[in-house]
């Protein structure tokens, strides 16, 4: 009986912990050799999702997350799309990205920093 209680416990634990998680990884970082002796390197991209807390484009990003606030860094061409994949232009960003909206963003990792290379936002 105390084993079942145990085992059982501890499958609440390990489900809760996997909901908690807030990232999960869309690529992996590979370098191939090509035919013609160059390579091609693939970047580990990681998607994470929140609610936007601190906004100034091109300058602030702070999105809470189920693990607190995170702050991330703009990359040098940050794209904007909804989930269906609909590009939002400038004169369209004000309107659509800002404070208390739920976004995911699609980054990559420099040191400690996560340098942001897509912004999705609902439609």
């Amino acid at each position: 009986m105390k084993t079942q209680l145990y085992s059982l416990a501890f499958a609440l634990i390990a489900s809760s912990a996997v909901l908690a998680q807030d990232s999960t990884t869309t690529k992996t970082t590979t370098t191939t050799a090509l035919p013609d002796g160059s390579t091609q390197t693939t970047v580990k991209t990681t998607t994470s999702s929140g609610t936007l807390t601190d906004y100034v484009p091109g300058t602030t990003f702070v999105m809470k997350e189920d693990s607190g606030p995170v702050t991330y860094r703009y990359g040098k061409d940050v794209a904007y799309v909804t989930k269906s994949g609909k590009v939002i232009t400038q004169d369209m960003l004000n309107s659509r990205v800002r404070v208390g909206s739920p976004v995911s963003v699609h980054y990559i990792t420099d040191g400690d920093n996560r340098v942001i290379s897509r912004v999705v936002v609902d439609d």
